[in-house]
């Protein structure tokens, strides 16, 4: 009894979908507007995202100027959105808010515009254009309507796009460091790359590393140069570490940065006794 029961009743879902289909067929291929609509707000509330989106495409340009056409290209906009096509979900809301800058739907259309380009954004160490473009577009959203209901989740995506963006500022720095322990020709680079980093996000949760970091390429590239080179480039390491110190007394490399500014003050000492002898 169960399995009949079972088969009666993938039969009538089977029945149920090739109508569905056949509907959706034949109202796809004709030429009555307003049938595709109705079809199109079926499927929108029932969340078949793809063929409400096929739907709404036809029937979009034959709405424009008229009441409902607001309605259509808002929903159009949204089917991309819930089926991940963000490229295309930013696009259509952005020329939903040209359209109608009245709309009550713009404040929701302006967020999940930026919510679009956010969903694009990739990891810290690709490209980040994408994520400047999240970023524009949210803080346009979070000055424009602080009292929208998306405010506050507005407010945690660009917070976390500028933490992605200060990672990847970091990480070029760290990595400039890295490749100079091998090659002291990429610790010039290093050292700016900390300054840009340092300079650009003063809050940064990577401050202290950073600060450190360009210490310690510094303090290898006065160690490393030329005799002549030595003093102004130790110098210049010694203002590093004391920059780190002042900023943060108790930092959590206060031994390693100890034992590289004791061979600062060594080389120092050493490079002066040479200077005298050479005078003499």
């Amino acid at each position: 009894m169960f399995f009949k029961m079972r088969k009666l009743i993938s039969f009538l879902v089977l029945v149920v979908v090739l109508s569905s289909c056949n509907e959706y067929q034949k109202v796809l291929k004709n030429e009555d507007v307003k049938a595709k609509y109705d079809l199109a707000q079926k499927y929108y509330d029932a969340e078949d995202y793809k063929r409400a989106n096929r739907l709404f495409e036809q029937i979009a340009p034959k709405y424009v100027g008229k009441p409902q056409g607001e309605r259509v290209m808002f929903f159009f906009a949204n089917t991309y959105f819930e089926r991940k096509d963000y490229n295309m979900a930013g696009y259509q809301f952005e020329r939903f808010i040209k359209s109608y800058p009245k709309s009550e739907k713009v404040a929701q259309a302006g967020f999940l515009g930026a919510k679009s380009y956010y969903k694009l954004s990739p990891a810290h160490s690709l490209d980040q254009t994408d994520t400047d473009k999240a970023l524009v577009k949210l803080q346009s959203f979070i000055n424009a309507y602080p009292d929208s209901e998306y405010f506050a989740e507005a407010n945690v995506m660009a917070k976390e796009l500028t933490t992605k963006k200060e990672k990847k500022a970091f990480e070029i720095g760290k990595q400039f460091n890295k490749l100079g322990h091998f090659d002291y020709s990429f610790l010039t680079p290093a050292m700016a790359a900390f300054d840009n980093f340092i300079s650009d996000y003063p809050g940064s949760i990577y401050r202290e590393e950073a600060l450190y970091l360009k210490f310690e390429s510094a303090s290898e590239f006065g160690l490393n140069s030329l005799a002549r080179l030595k003093p102004e480039r130790l110098e210049n390491a010694k203002t590093a570490y004391n920059v780190l110190k002042r900023q943060f007394p108790d930092t959590k490399y206060a031994d390693d940065a100890a034992k590289l500014l004791k061979k600062i003050e060594k080389n120092l000492g050493s490079t002066i006794i040479n200077e005298e002898k050479e005078t003499k």
